[in-house]
């Protein structure tokens, strides 16, 4: 196990909750190793023969071993049916970080990128309501890619996920709020995390920012509607985390 599993942490979620910005933060420290892309999208591979992984392939995206945290950031796996299993069945030592964003500015976040790029062309109160059916006719069942809005928010149901798979002081959780407005507390919190001495932190700077999420365009009743589905998963991440949203 140690000779194969080189990677020591990932930021496995969550999609549209700053995961963009923190890699791009850690990339400004020197005793932080990271992929040489932002999503290696290795664990959510399907085309990977997961009785035998090519891990060697996944390893090559990284520096050379040198005594330095390597991680990568894929968003994604937290939510991706397997990927979590896949991780710690890679490297049970493994440390997760989720960064987490109210999931209501996150699916709003989410639709206009899948919208600006094509790939959505139904409006957001249908995608919320009716379209939650295009999870059925996916492949894995309950599962898409693109039109995931709604599901990706249910945080509790990810992190019970996680803590059934890893201690949980191998698990970090962040607020993507807390490190927009002041990157100095999170990544001071990630650093010790990775075991890592106290450096000054990078100045803040906005990465990879669309237009504003919460304006004219997103109606009332889609956020109540919304803060309903998620009512129950709300409650379930506060027992857990301490952490609620809206």
């Amino acid at each position: 196990m140690a000779e194969r599993a080189q990677i020591t942490f990932v930021i496995a979620g969550v999609q549209k909750g700053g995961t963009t910005a923190l890699f791009d933060y850690l990339g400004d420290y020197p005793d932080v190793a990271l992929s040489d892309v932002k999503e290696v999208h290795f664990f959510d591979d399907e085309g990977q023969d997961w009785a035998a992984p090519d891990y060697a392939a996944y390893h090559a995206r990284f520096p050379a071993p040198d005594g330095r945290p390597r991680g990568e950031a894929t968003p994604i796996y937290s939510y991706w049916p397997g990927s979590l299993e896949r991780i710690a069945a890679y490297n049970p030592a493994m440390k997760v970080i989720l960064a987490l964003r109210d999931p209501v500015e996150r699916a709003w976040s989410h639709w206009r990128m899948e919208s600006a790029r094509g790939a959505e062309t139904q409006p957001f109160a249908w995608c919320i309501r009716e379209g939650r059916q295009r999870m059925f006719e996916a492949q894995p069942w309950g599962h898409h890619r693109e039109f995931s809005y709604v599901e990706r928010g249910f945080y509790a149901e990810q992190l019970e996920r996680l803590f059934g798979l890893f201690p949980r002081e191998q698990v970090l959780v962040l607020r993507s709020e807390d490190l927009r407005a002041d990157p100095g507390p999170p990544l001071a919190e990630v650093r010790r995390f990775l075991g890592l001495p106290p450096a000054a932190a990078p100045a803040a700077r906005e990465v990879h920012v669309g237009p504003t999420d919460l304006d004219a365009d997103l109606a009332a009743a889609d956020v109540a509607h919304l803060r309903a589905v998620y009512a129950a998963d709300n409650d379930r991440l506060a027992a857990l985390t301490g952490l609620r949203f809206g």
